[in-house]
């Protein structure tokens, strides 16, 4: 199933108001992924329900601290209803913390913020 890109688009812009960069074609996401320097949060986008009411609240929340990643990206899933998010965690090219559709679902926004908050302490720098 194919959603409007033009009412899919308010979800894709929560991120991106937040300083999420958006990335649309295999090289930028290579570009992103290949970076060497610092810690990159790569936010897998959605338009179901738990990325709606889980994945980017809790995502906003978590990024409200002083110890944040140096780099913000998200990609949309597609439109497909089947399409899962997930929120991955990089540090010098490696994925070193990741959150799967079925650790969204099962949280509340607070709960995913809390996750990441403490991914962020322990790859992003000292706790604040």
């Amino acid at each position: 199933m194919r959603y409007n890109p033009v009412l899919v688009q308010p979800m894709r812009e929560e991120l991106t108001r937040i300083g999420f960069e958006e990335l649309s074609t295999p090289e930028e996401v290579d570009r992103v992924l290949g970076r060497k320097d610092g810690t990159v949060l790569v936010v897998v986008n959605s338009v179901c329900g738990c990325a709606a009411g889980k994945a980017r609240p809790g995502v906003a929340l978590a990024l409200r601290r002083r110890v944040v990643p140096d780099h913000l990206a998200t990609v949309f899933a597609g439109m497909e209803l089947e399409a899962s998010p997930q929120i991955a965690l990089f540090k010098g090219g490696d994925l070193v913390h990741l959150l799967e559709r079925k650790d969204i679902e099962g949280c509340d926004a607070e709960e995913i913020a809390a996750d990441l908050a403490a991914a962020f302490d322990h790859h992003c720098g000292s706790p604040d």
